[in-house]
């Protein structure tokens, strides 16, 4: 079935079922498309051969770039859990209850209404690949919450379990890994990433023979560690002298590589790239590939050169509120609609894409929970003045049962299209000093008289919303649990790959 045909179809089934009238804002609700939001773990920005790496190819990734609308300072959050929250429910994560990636803390609160249900309201059905990491109870799971498909690991990473209820199914690995689809285990077999997106395109061919608008949530936890990578993937980096751990996390994102070429590749020929919208970025900022700080040589070339993880001249890294730790790429691709290979410089976040696709949907939003922006404006090339505004960052994470107020001042920041305000004790100027180079905290006291009033403001806001701090762990782990119970009553079957034809 044809975009236009569809859409003209969807057009007449709010019509008849006393939907939104198909003028103003629910006129979008006709011409939306296809949705496909594409997000890796761990690899940050710089891990992207368009944004200067000077040794990873991603031919696919800088194909998609020149073809793109690119927001060159799209900040999410230090770690996770939190940054999927954001996404999920257009706010920020500690308004969500999320303080942590662990310890009942990553768990987001069910008083939100969150993005699948959102797009339910406009017709779509939706599907999660990959990483969820935002509760593995029942009442938190994917398919509980708006998700028509989940096809999902556990925990936040595969193998990965904690003393309470964050844990994936036992004995979990990168190759073959068990997974959870619509709440039963299936055995896979090949690499994760090749598995979850082989799931997603199964799942997109069937949505589009149908003619069914859809939100194809891919998650990858790679390049999460343990740094593992296809053999193929990862000798290269061996090769160069790169160690085994390094040259899993650049392998990993090669992988990532090649599955966005299948995905390109399919879309394409399914003869949908006017009728979807593509969306690549990643959850926070590069891990690191395990070598440690920056500026640690990670292993010596075969020339004897240092080799040094790159980070396109950012400070910080994974789980710092530099921008380093938050500055993601953030591609959108529609082909026919928003005019590609262009650049966006305003600040944005994953707080705005949740009111953005709802807008080009005709989603009516949650009232009262959405704080992002709609981002159309800049894709259309229709904002001609973009007002500044304060974004917020905070890595969280203190100890469980400590008092959150005692961290307030710890691990936080405020971000504005030209400062960045960091731990109560540094200014930068972003649009000077890119890479937070020179403190001018001292030079503008009453710059940072500001920003702490604001941040305070924002804390006082917030701190009620911090719903999972008096959580009891977990006596059992309900991953192990359910996954020992199908073990002994049904088993665990293969899981058949769907037909991509």
């Amino acid at each position: 079935m044809s975009f236009h045909k569809r859409t003209l179809l969807l057009a007449l089934a709010l019509l008849a079922i006393g939907g939104l009238p198909l003028t103003g804002h629910a006129a979008e609700a006709t011409r939306s498309p296809n949705i496909i939001l594409v997000m890796t773990d761990d690899q940050g920005y710089a891990p992207v051969g368009r944004h200067g790496h000077p040794w990873i190819r991603t031919p696919n990734l800088d194909r998609l770039y020149d073809e793109s609308v690119r927001f060159t300072r799209f900040l999410v959050s230090p770690t996770c859990s939190p940054t999927r929250s954001a996404i999920m429910t257009g706010r920020h994560p500690m308004r969500n209850g999320i303080t942590h990636t662990i310890l009942e803390r990553e768990r987001m609160t069910l008083n939100a209404t969150i993005l699948p249900q959102v797009l339910k309201q406009s017709g779509y059905t939706s599907g999660i690949f990959g990483k969820w990491h935002l509760g593995d109870e029942e009442p938190y799971q994917p398919h509980t919450r708006g998700f028509d498909e989940a096809f999902i690991h556990g925990a936040g990473g595969i193998g990965q379990a904690y003393p309470c209820s964050c844990a994936d199914a036992p004995d979990n690995k990168y190759f073959d890994p068990v997974i959870r689809h619509n709440g039963s285990f299936v055995k896979t077999h090949g690499f994760c990433t090749d598995v979850f997106f082989t799931a997603a395109l199964g799942w997109i061919s069937q949505q589009h023979k149908a003619g069914q608008p859809f939100f194809a949530y891919v998650t990858t936890n790679a390049p999460h560690g343990p740094f593992i990578a296809p053999p193929q993937n990862a000798k290269r980096f061996t090769d160069m002298g790169f160690s085994e751990q390094e040259a899993g996390f650049y392998g990993m994102i090669e992988n990532i590589d090649e599955n966005m070429g299948r995905l390109l590749t399919k879309l394409d020929e399914w003869n949908m790239l006017e009728d979807t919208l593509l969306i690549f970025m990643s959850d926070n900022g590069m891990t690191g590939g395990g070598s440690g700080k920056l500026g640690k040589a990670m292993g010596m070339a075969a020339d004897g050169t240092p080799l040094y993880p790159y980070n396109a001249d950012m400070r910080g890294l994974k789980g710092s509120p530099d921008e380093g730790g938050v500055r993601v790429p953030f591609f959108v691709r529609w082909n026919g609609h928003f005019r590609g290979g262009r650049d966006i410089d305003r600040i944005a976040a994953h707080i705005d894409i949740l009111p953005t696709l709802a807008a080009l949907t005709g989603a009516p939003l949650p009232e009262g929970q959405v704080e992002g922006r709609n981002l159309l404006p800049l894709l259309k090339e229709e904002a001609s003045d973009w007002e500044d505004r304060y974004l917020f960052t905070h890595v969280g994470r203190w100890k469980t049962g400590e008092e959150p107020d005692n961290s307030q001042w710890k691990g936080f920041a405020v971000r504005t299209q030209q400062y960045r305000f960091v731990n109560n004790n540094a200014l930068y100027d972003m649009l000077a000093d890119p890479s937070q180079t020179k403190n001018i905290f001292d030079e503008h006291p009453q710059l940072v008289a500001r920003l702490r009033d604001v941040y305070t403001e924002w804390w006082k806001g917030t701190r009620p919303m911090m719903v999972n701090e008096e959580a009891e762990m977990s006596p059992v782990q309900p991953f192990h649990e359910l996954y020992r119970k199908q073990q002994a009553s049904t088993g665990i079957p293969d899981w058949q790959p769907p037909s991509l034809d």
